[in-house]
Order: structure tokens, then sequence, then C-alpha cells
């Protein structure tokens, strides 16, 4: 899934790859899948984007933005990009297939959900594509202690845990349930510890956890349970996730718990992580 560290490294990687190609042809929808979403029609596509050439590609917490003169071409967190050199074989499955005047191309394509969207600039009214756009990101000087202050004036702290303040309500685009795990084990805060109960000192471990490992993550490449634009994954390699398979905490030796939680699976220590 495209988080932050995910979302930069494709967008560097993208502007090296096509910035100044023109795009020949670009096919949507030749794989029918009911969770992959476009702003036009597929069979639109072609007519929209031929001929653009490419400009800029920026990322925005999530989304991976690529600019194609009037046009803009933007993809969320369930879209998988691969960029194909020329005289590789177009694949047999995708959502995206975008050809450029050199013979290379880019391919989009969803496994769970994804949205590939072709919009004229400055028309996406998406309310979470907007907030990406327009809220601070944690990557950026703005992101300050006040900053993180003010986010957390604004929840319930009674209710709401760790990973609901970081991870919902758009409140830090691109920071989802992939980063999340390390940035709390970073900070020793359970993913369910209410935010009313930080302490001080947690407060401050916290903010400096989310800027200090993002900024990690996307100077590394993003991280190791994803892949890049080549098909790599990346290069930091992550403490709580599906990749630490012998389930055990590097700092303590104790046992990493898995569990469902808030719609996604959390990793933990509970020794270091105290609830």
């Amino acid at each position: 899934m495209i988080e932050l560290p995910e979302s930069v490294t494709l967008a560097r990687q993208l502007t090296g790859a096509i910035r100044g190609k023109r795009v020949e042809r670009a096919v949507a929808g030749k794989s029918p899948h009911r969770f992959a979403f476009f702003a036009e029609e597929p069979e639109h596509y072609d007519m929209l984007l031929r001929g653009k050439i490419a400009g800029e590609t920026r990322s925005y917490g999530g989304y991976v933005e690529i600019e194609l003169e009037n046009m803009r071409l933007s993809f969320n967190d369930g879209v998988n990009l691969r960029f194909f050199a020329p005289g590789q074989p177009e694949p047999k499955k995708h959502q995206l297939y975008l050809v450029f005047d050199d013979g290379s191309a880019l391919v989009g394509s969803v496994q769970m959900y994804g949205a590939l969207t072709a919009f004229r600039a400055g028309t996406n009214d998406s309310p979470y594509y907007l907030a990406a756009r327009e809220k601070v990101s944690p990557l950026e000087e703005g992101f300050d202690v006040d900053y993180f202050q003010a986010l957390l004036g604004n929840v319930d702290r009674k209710k709401s845990s760790a990973k609901a303040f970081l991870a919902t309500e758009q409140r830090i685009p691109g920071l989802g349930n992939g980063v999340l795990q390390d940035i709390l084990w970073t900070a020793r805060i359970h993913p369910k510890k209410k935010v009313g109960d930080f302490t001080g000192r947690e407060i401050a471990e916290l903010y400096m956890a989310v800027k200090n490992v993002l900024r990690d993550m996307a100077e590394k490449g993003g991280r190791d349970t994803e892949k890049d634009l080549y098909g790599k994954p990346g290069g930091y390699r992550t403490i709580l996730s599906k990749n630490n398979t012998a389930m055990v905490c590097p700092e303590c030796g104790g046992e990493i718990r898995k569990e469902a939680y808030l719609g996604g699976s959390i990793y933990y220590c509970p020794i270091c992580q105290k609830i």
C-alpha cells in the first residue's frame, strides 16, 4: 500500500523515469476490477492523456500525482505502479497502461482497491485528495510541536486511541496502518492506549517518532514490505510487520503480538509498549 514514504519514493522515481516524455497511448480499465476507481469513464483516458508531456511527479500524503500539461494523473494507496523499459511486453492484466514516445510504459494495477484518477488541474474535489494537498506533511518544517499539539487538541482524548489518533480521519495524510507500527514502537506507546493517558514525555516521544521514522523510511526508499517503481522492496527494514517472521522484539527479546484492531492488524511488544 502506498503510504507517505512510498509516495515520496515513487514521485522521485517517476520524475526521473518519465519527465519530458509524451504519452502515445493510454489504456484504462482493460482488466475489470470492482474496486478500481476512475475519475472519468476508462475509455476516455486515451483521449484525455494522449499527446500530453509528463512534467514533475509530486507526493501528497499517500497520493502520487503526475503532471501532464493541463491534466493530472493521481494514484492513491491501493495502486501498484511499475515502470516498463522499451521493449518489455505489455502485461496481460492491468487497470492502466500508459505508453510513452520512447516505447517505455507505466503500468498501474489494483489488488484490493485503489483510484487511478485523471482530471484537469484544479478540478479534483475529493475530500481525501484535498486533505492530502492542504495539510502539513511530517516531512515539512511546518509540522512542528505546535502543529502536533493542535492535532492532539482536536481529538476526544478519552475515546481516541494512539492508532485512532495517528491513522484515522486524515489527520496526517499518508500515515496509515503500515507505517504506524514502527512509529508507536519507537515511541514505546501501545496502539490501544488512550490519548488522554499519554504522559508529557510520551507526547514528545511520539512527535519525534512521527518525524524521524517517516523521514528514515522515505530516505531509504520506502518500507521493505512494499515495492518501488521497479519492483524492488524499499530499503527501510520494518521492525513490526509481516517481515519480522521471528515475531521477536529487537529491544527486549519479548514476543511480538499481532491483533485485529480498528479495521486492520496491529503489532506491538507488550513489554516495551504497555497500555
